[in-house]
């Protein structure tokens, strides 16, 4: 998945905003919680996303992911992948939804009301 695909992905889910920052990491947010991290890295492009605590089992054996830098450090589950050899778009795709569906879940009643999700 290109950057340009990532992005326009997450723009398409439900109350998303996007900030670059930690030198330039696409970063997408629900509710002011982080959901997806897409990097530019030399060797190709990595994405970073919140998992199930099944998924991330599941995932981190999976060629091209690992446990996301940082974040999988400090006991969160997250997974990046890096290379496009074991996880398709497709299947990318319906993680990062995932991601996002959690994310939201776990904002307030109030704030999931005032962005439309209930």
């Amino acid at each position: 998945m290109s950057p340009t695909a990532f992005n326009a992905f997450c723009a398409a889910l439900p109350a998303t905003t996007y900030v670059m920052q930690w030198g330039g990491a696409h970063v997408w947010k629900v509710g002011g919680k982080v959901f997806a991290i897409g990097w530019d890295e030399a060797e190709g492009p990595a994405y970073t996303f919140k998992t199930s605590e099944i998924a991330f089992e599941m995932l981190q054996g999976v060629a091209g992911c690992r446990p996301a830098p940082y974040m999988a450090s400090r006991g969160l589950k997250w997974i990046q992948r890096f290379e496009a050899t074991g996880l398709s778009d497709a299947d990318l795709c319906a993680y990062l939804a995932e991601s996002h569906r959690m994310v939201a879940a776990g904002l307030s009643k109030k704030r999931r009301r005032e962005l439309g999700f209930i």
